[in-house]
């Protein structure tokens, strides 16, 4: 009985009613399924004739097709000139003509004339001032300020020359005072050096005279002791 369908709704045969809620529940499953949507949320459609613009690729090749023709024609043109001479005689013999000209050549003239007098007067000056004059002038006031300065000329400039030369003699003396010194320092370092020589030589000879005083005590010791055996031996002998 567990198994069997309860429907919801009164019925009197719980077969069809199982029956009939099952084609309902299927159909609307279909339905909910094949449901359309009240939104389009799909992409705006794409049209050829607004990416491709065959209009205007049409209308380029037709300018494209123009300039070209034109280009051809002003070819055949300039081919056809350089070739002959041209239909038009372009040549312009005519000479021109200026009813002033003759003024204005009595014009320049008069002006160059002009300058050229202008020029000799100025040539032909001679000047009011003298720079000689001038020169000995300021060599006399030169030499009057000198002579009435409580300086004389150019001090600081003998000044300065003077410090130069002190402090290049100051450096002169330091320098050689610094050698005197540096040949200072190299003969105590010989001196030192000579008497170290000297103080290994004397030790190497009293190192020399012990050994030969071993060696002849050696020698001693031995001829005492060769005595004491042959006094011993003889000795026995008697």
């Amino acid at each position: 009985m567990h198994r069997s369908y309860n429907s919801i709704l009164p019925c009197q045969n719980k077969m069809l009613q199982q029956r009939w809620d099952t084609t309902y529940y299927n159909e609307h499953r279909r339905k909910v399924k094949d449901a359309a949507p009240m939104v389009d949320t799909k992409a705006p459609p794409t049209y050829m004739h607004l990416h491709l613009k065959l209009k205007k690729l049409q209308l380029e090749e037709e300018r494209l097709a123009t300039i070209e023709r034109d280009n051809r024609i002003l070819l055949e043109k300039m081919s056809y000139i350089m070739r002959t001479r041209g239909r038009i005689d372009n040549r312009n013999n005519y000479e021109y003509k200026s009813l002033n000209r003759e003024k204005r050549q009595r014009e320049l003239l008069r002006v160059t004339r002009e300058n050229q007098e202008i020029l000799k007067r100025i040539n032909m000056r001679k000047p009011e001032y003298s720079v000689q004059v001038w020169a000995k002038d300021w060599e006399e006031n030169q030499k009057f300020m000198d002579s009435i300065s409580a300086f004389p000329k150019d001090w600081w400039l003998e000044e300065e020359r003077t410090a130069r030369q002190e402090n290049s003699d100051e450096e002169r003396q330091d320098e050689e005072r610094q050698d005197e010194e540096r040949q200072d320092e190299e003969r105590q370092d010989e001196e030192r050096q000579d008497e170290e020589r000297q103080d290994e030589d004397e030790e190497e000879e009293e190192n020399e005279e012990k050994e030969e005083e071993k060696e002849g005590k050696k020698a001693e010791e031995s001829t005492q002791q060769q005595t004491d055996s042959t006094d011993k031996t003889e000795e026995e002998k008697a």
